[in-house]
């Protein structure tokens, strides 16, 4: 199948599922998560905020802060860039240039202060192939990590392939975590 075809197959499905399963398996993911190694070392962490059926991430978001995480969440410009951006819980919200929430008022972060990012995907491999939007964001994002940044992609079981296509100008997480 070709990106185009995956894509649409399983944000089909995202939109399909009910949100009671929704709920149970982001719960199971976060506990997976959490769990981890490179999460438990993390300061500053940097989560993304789900729509569209992604694997829920606010529940998430709270708890990491009070584990006294410094929480980070994407702020999208028109120009194909992501800026990590720190998030407060009293922070209130715009949409972004897709939709997306973002903080009305942005503090950045520089990109060498991130110890992990939770990265989202339409779909991903085993490998760490990560099928996005098709905009480009998080490939061009990623890019700018530096090597010492853990990235791990969070996905339903129904969104992890055995293989995705890839080009070079995709990037891999370091790991997928998925119920």
């Amino acid at each position: 199948m070709t990106k185009s075809q995956i894509r649409n197959k399983i944000l089909l499905r995202l939109k399909k599922q009910k949100e009671e399963d929704s709920r149970k398996k982001s719960r199971l993911i976060k506990n997976k998560l959490f769990k981890a190694s490179v999460f438990k070392k993390a300061k500053i962490v940097m989560f993304y905020v789900s729509f569209g059926g992604e694997v829920q991430t606010q529940e998430m978001i709270k708890d990491a802060q009070e584990l006294g995480k410094i929480v980070v969440v994407p702020v999208c410009k028109k120009n194909r860039a992501i800026k990590p951006c720190r998030f407060h819980t009293r922070a209130s919200f715009t949409k972004g240039p897709y939709g997306v929430c973002e903080p009305a008022s942005k503090k950045l972060i520089n990109l060498e202060d991130l110890d992990l990012v939770i990265t989202p995907g339409v779909a991903f491999d085993k490998k760490g192939n990560r099928l996005g939007r098709g905009k480009g964001y998080y490939d061009c994002f990623l890019k700018k990590l530096s090597h010492k940044t853990a990235t791990v992609g969070l996905a339903f079981d129904f969104q992890v392939l055995p293989d995705i296509p890839a080009t070079r100008q995709d990037v891999k997480v370091n790991r997928v975590i998925f119920a």
